[in-house]
């Protein structure tokens, strides 16, 4: 015969048990959800301080006087400055010039090496060997460019063996053969970033599309361009864009190579906010040019994006 008090005792003791086990799901399956918010805060709060806070703190200084005395308020005198005067304009256009020429080669050249690297079983086994360039640092491609074409006179003398040039050849007094160097160090180094994107997109693409094509007769030739190429366009276009915003910051070449000479024939915009920031002091004024280019940059890129996803989706 069972003793009932040892039986209600035994559910007594176990009746409290069904709460803490819900409780403790509850807990769980909040943690669950709260979990990846919590492994990507530490990042989402280094990105606002050093992308959100300086851009709050440039627009802000841009409507001030600052030098190294107190804040002075300007309004927008400092943008009304930047309507007239010649050198801002003259930077920004140097800036488009070398930028779109530079942009223009490494996008060639990237689509045609990823072409033959995606295609070639030979090529495939060294990808790495192009991507070699971008593993130096941009100072040290500067220098290597400086001592070719300036300092060492190494292209100099090249071409003066093989009876192109007579004499050493004075790129310092030419506009377009400075621009010429930086434009060359830049596709040099940076190209294989298209590269990368572009033969990841080639190998992301549906292979029977491909094989559908080539069974009708199409040439490889006849399958990039009539296929392959339409189908990146949005990746392509992503493509340009990151890298057109790393151009617009070319500063590097500029300041190790040209010094933005000859007569501010190769000063980009970043090059003239640093010298109107830390060779004249006037910070407020070098705000207000780099808020400027910021808005140019980010309406060109909503424009070129938003064409580019808007076609490949038609």
């Amino acid at each position: 015969m069972s003793n009932p008090s040892l039986s209600d005792t035994g559910a007594a003791s176990a009746a409290p048990v069904m709460p803490t086990t819900r409780k403790f799901k509850r807990r769980s399956k909040r943690m669950k959800t709260l979990l990846p918010y919590f492994l990507v805060a530490p990042a989402v709060i280094y990105l606002l301080l050093i992308t959100l806070y300086p851009g709050v703190f440039a627009i802000t200084q841009s409507f001030h006087h600052v030098k190294f005395g107190p804040w002075q308020p300007a309004g927008v005198a400092n943008y009304a400055k930047l309507w007239g005067d010649y050198q801002f304009w003259g930077a920004l256009w140097n800036t488009f010039v070398m930028g779109s020429i530079s942009l223009i080669l490494q996008c060639v050249i990237a689509l045609a090496l990823a072409f033959y690297a995606y295609r070639d079983p030979w090529v495939q086994g060294w990808r790495i060997i192009f991507l070699i360039p971008m593993l130096f640092m941009p100072s040290a491609v500067a220098f290597i460019y400086k001592l070719a074409f300036l300092d060492g006179r190494i292209v100099a003398d090249l071409l003066m063996k093989i009876g192109l040039v007579d004499g050493n050849i004075a790129y310092q007094s030419s506009t377009w053969l400075s621009r010429m160097i930086l434009i060359l160090a830049d596709v040099w180094q940076w190209t294989p970033f298209l590269f990368i994107i572009f033969v990841a997109g080639l190998q992301g693409q549906d292979e029977e599309v491909e094989e559908a094509a080539r069974l009708d007769g199409a040439s490889w030739y006849a399958i990039f361009f009539n296929i392959s190429l339409p189908m990146m366009k949005p990746i392509i276009a992503v493509a340009l864009i990151l890298r057109a915003i790393d151009i617009t910051t070319m500063f590097t070449n500029v300041f190790i190579i040209t010094k933005g000479g000859p007569a501010f024939g190769t000063e980009t915009i970043s090059y003239f906010i640093y010298r109107t920031g830390f060779k004249f002091f006037n910070f407020g004024y070098a705000s207000a040019a780099s808020v400027v280019m910021l808005v140019i940059t980010i309406i060109i890129a909503q424009l070129v994006v938003k064409r580019a996803f808007v076609s490949a989706r038609s």
